[in-house]
């Protein structure tokens, strides 16, 4: 694996499929279900947009961190080095 490989999101799906699912597609669907609520409820239109801008910018974070996790993982499988 090289240094500059990066990962695939679909990589990350088939290795963690849970995992990669909550991180990356429950935030954005909370988001969404935010910001029909706030349609549906008369809640300001600023407050849901910086409510669903945090969590896609929480989903993109979680997924990178997941992702640099994934990379040390196969390093350490690459290079036998065993898990404590």
């Amino acid at each position: 694996m090289s240094g500059r490989h990066q990962l695939s999101l679909v990589e990350l799906f088939r290795a963690a499929p849970a995992k990669s699912s909550l991180l990356s597609l429950a935030p954005l669907a909370l988001a969404l279900g935010q910001l029909c609520n706030s349609f549906v409820n008369g809640v300001s239109p600023p407050v849901a947009i910086g409510f669903a801008v945090s969590m896609m910018a929480f989903a993109v974070i979680a997924m990178r961190h997941h992702a640099a996790e994934h990379r040390i993982r196969l390093l350490e499988a690459d290079h036998g080095i065993e898990q404590a």
